[in-house]
């Protein structure tokens, strides 16, 4: 499985924990946040939306099994993955935690390669039975890919070919910025020879209709979509 646009958020009170953790998982290629406690792990998920949580239960504060508790009830947490981390074994434990949504739970110390290798196996199990996405939904804005339709803010809004493709390439990674020779090659492949502005006259008549302020420029680099204003 190729883990290089994987996200992975760690939350634990313990710096050495989270500097293992992070070390071992950033050597198997994934993308890894951390977060020391129960608040700014749950305000971190939401603006990031990970492919997994690693989730220390005890914490100061508010601790792994509400954090879980609250994410769950987020529907944009709802195919995200929370396995819990804990030096407890008591029963009451693991059965609280599957209880309020976790996905799977390991008992401190840990062991790497099986850590990693359990992670692995849940991600592929998740990207087998996931269908094919065909929706996009942001907090911002509503893309139907079948029905070629954009919604913001209650309002519909029908786009060129183009200008739509374009919206549901950047839409589908939030916050990446997409190269212009990625953009050119996604929209138009190698047959089609089109000059150096023609990318940039299709995003500002994009950006006229759906708002300056979704679109992120990289001066020299290419576009992006934020999903803030």
């Amino acid at each position: 499985m190729d883990s290089r646009n994987l996200e992975i958020l760690l939350v634990d009170d313990e710096k050495d924990v989270l500097d293992f953790l992070k070390y071992n998982f950033e050597k198997e290629g994934f993308t890894v946040y951390t977060a020391s406690d129960g608040e700014s792990g749950k305000s971190m998920a939401k603006k990031i939306k990970p492919d997994l949580i690693i989730l220390d239960v005890m914490m100061p504060g508010i601790d792994g099994v509400e954090v879980c508790r609250e994410l769950r009830e987020m529907p944009q947490m709802d195919d995200t993955l929370i396995i819990f981390l804990t030096a407890r074994g008591e029963d009451y434990s693991e059965i609280a935690g599957f209880e309020v949504g976790a996905d799977d739970y390991i008992t401190k110390p840990i062991r790497p390669r099986v850590l990693i290798a359990r992670t692995k196996a849940l991600l592929k199990r998740k990207l087998k039975s996931a269908p094919e996405r065909n929706l996009i939904e942001t907090d911002k804005i509503f893309i139907d890919k079948d029905k070629r339709e954009v919604i913001i803010d209650t309002k519909t809004i029908h786009l060129p070919r183009i200008e739509f493709d374009l919206l549901v390439i950047m839409a589908s990674i939030p916050g990446r910025i997409f190269s212009r020779d990625e953009l050119y090659l996604k929209i138009w492949g190698t047959e089609v020879v089109v000059g150096d502005r023609t990318l940039d006259v299709h995003i500002r008549k994009l950006r006229e209709k759906i708002g300056t302020h979704l679109i992120k420029t990289i001066k020299g680099v290419g576009y992006g979509f934020q999903d803030k204003r």
